[in-house]
């Protein structure tokens, strides 16, 4: 009996053109755990206001990122699963690793026809995503199902929740700061910037906040020996609604007033860089920064394709295939 396992992260545009993003964007905002607003108010100003204008503005944006092999969320996560799937051959564990994205290519139908094509009767499902959020990792358990609910042979399926305090997860966040700061020296403050959520979505009992700030001072005390001060926001806000605070960019604008001016940035709740580390954080963020006051701002990229991050994301799927029970059993 073959067992898959496929990662999944959010997703991507095919290319940095109008027509992709808009695609992208399309899919992304209509899922209704994306953007909690009744579907008659929100599809007029998604259709009206958002398609037609938004995806031109990120053009640019897009194309400041883009590497020569793609978007680098796609690019990292093939690198990320390549890796896996070595690391397993080299274990003599026999599974099939695939990478899919929640919305755009490879789509999770396409990775679970590739697995089902390879004969696969067991499928583990990873969400790339360290921290559980009702509008990340729960609309991939749901499509999923979604993607099985007419099947005739449905494969068993184990799902991940998170991986927020995994310890190879935490060790080469922490490893990959320590590399940083020997190569480039300290700062004076290190900001932990997690993707934003609604303040009414964790009021409603989404687990995230409490996820984010375990993964905080998790890494705070792998880092204590450094001696620099961390602190914690919210970036990627959307919209109208009270959004979990403080806002990353509010964060730095008010650091140089209170004198700090040397500044580092890592985002742990993004295992690949993409443009809301690259552009966002990278780009946006520093510019308001130095703008504020600051004189130095420096990102420090996310886990990517770091050796470390692959022994870890291979040890989580070695851990959570453990007891299967094998075809002679």
């Amino acid at each position: 009996m073959n067992t898959g396992v496929v990662l999944i992260n959010l997703g991507t545009p095919a290319s940095p053109d109008a027509g992709a993003i808009r695609a992208y964007l399309s899919e992304f905002l209509s899922d209704p755990r994306v953007v909690e607003i009744p579907p008659a108010l929100w599809k007029p100003i998604l259709n009206l206001a958002v398609l037609p204008l938004r995806p031109s503005k990120l053009v640019p944006k897009y194309r400041q990122i883009w590497m020569e092999e793609g978007s680098p969320l796609l690019v990292y996560g093939r690198r990320l699963a390549q890796g896996v799937q070595a690391q397993l051959d080299h274990e003599q564990v026999p599974a099939t690793v695939v990478l899919a994205m929640r919305y755009g290519e490879p789509s999770m139908q396409q990775a679970f026809a590739q697995l089902r094509d390879a004969g696969c009767e067991r499928i583990l499902v990873v969400p790339l995503y360290p921290q559980f959020a009702a509008s990340t990792t729960a609309t991939i358990f749901e499509r999923t199902l979604a993607l099985h609910r007419e099947a005739r042979d449905v494969p068993e399926l184990r799902f991940v929740k998170r991986f927020h305090q995994l310890p190879g997860y935490l060790d080469t966040l922490a490893q990959n700061v320590r590399e940083y700061w020997r190569e480039h020296g300290k700062p004076q403050q290190l900001l932990l910037s997690f993707h934003g959520l609604p303040k009414r979505s964790v009021e409603l009992g989404d687990p995230y906040l409490k996820d984010c700030t375990a993964t905080a001072e998790a890494l705070q005390l792998r880092l204590a020996a450094e001696e620099v001060s961390i602190d914690i926001a919210f970036q990627s806000r959307f919209g109208r609604a009270e959004w979990l605070g403080p806002a990353t960019l509010s964060v730095l604008q008010a650091y140089p007033g209170d004198n700090i001016r040397h500044v580092d940035v890592l985002c742990p709740g993004f295992v690949a860089d993409c443009l809301e580390t690259l552009e966002e954080i990278s780009i946006e963020c520093a510019r308001a920064f130095s703008q504020a006051g600051g004189e130095q701002f420096r990102y420090i990229p996310c886990l990517n394709d770091h050796p470390d991050w692959i022994r870890a994301m291979a040890g989580l799927v070695r851990q959570h295939l453990a007891g299967w029970p094998q075809p002679d059993a």
